[in-house]
């Protein structure tokens, strides 16, 4: 199979698994400000995480909003945090099937070092592509205007190519993006 046609049947597979599970997160009616399909450095197969404005509100008063961080509350410290977000790995068990095919591919610590670059390239480019399906299927409008959300495919630890990304999945003039770029961009 040529990488092209690789990367379209994983990302095929990537955005039926993310469209249910948020489709069901977005059930609950809250108005989102952030979504993302996460993965590691190694490549492995991705998680949704989401922030809606409620559930900061929510998080940040159980937490209580005074950080140890002078100057700064709880809600900017968590506000763009994929782990912090109680939405973290919602509906993961639509993922086993993608797993699975992560699992099936190469093992990129195996590889030579083109090679391995290569294999994670394909692997981000499949997710990125599986979150402009949902993007362009309106996933993303459910419970808000989409310019209010900042769509986003990121690796863990972050990395300069999450910021790559974004640029391509959101308009980079957006109020939401134009946040995410000022306190979360790398």
């Amino acid at each position: 199979m040529k990488p092209m046609q690789e990367i379209e049947t994983l990302a095929i597979e990537i955005a039926a698994a993310a469209r249910k599970s948020f489709r069901a997160l977005f059930e609950n009616g809250e108005h989102y400000y952030y979504c993302t399909l996460y993965t590691t450095g190694e490549g492995h197969a991705p998680s949704i995480s989401a922030w809606s404005w409620e559930a900061l509100e929510m998080e940040s008063t159980r937490q209580g909003d005074e950080s140890e961080t002078p100057g700064s509350t709880i809600a900017e410290l968590i506000k763009w945090s994929y782990a912090d977000s109680p939405y973290c790995c919602f509906g993961d068990e639509n993922f086993d099937h993608v797993k699975q095919r992560f699992i099936e591919r190469p093992f990129i610590a195996d590889l030579e070092n083109d090679e391995g670059n290569r294999e994670f390239d394909l692997r981000l480019k499949a997710i990125e592509l599986a979150m402009k399906m949902l993007d362009d299927e309106g996933m993303f409008a459910m419970n808000q205007l989409r310019e209010s959300v900042c769509v986003l495919v990121e690796v863990m630890p972050p990395d300069e190519v999450n910021t790559e990304i974004a640029l391509r999945l959101n308009r980079a003039e957006s109020p939401v993006m134009q946040a995410w770029l000022a306190e979360a961009a790398k």
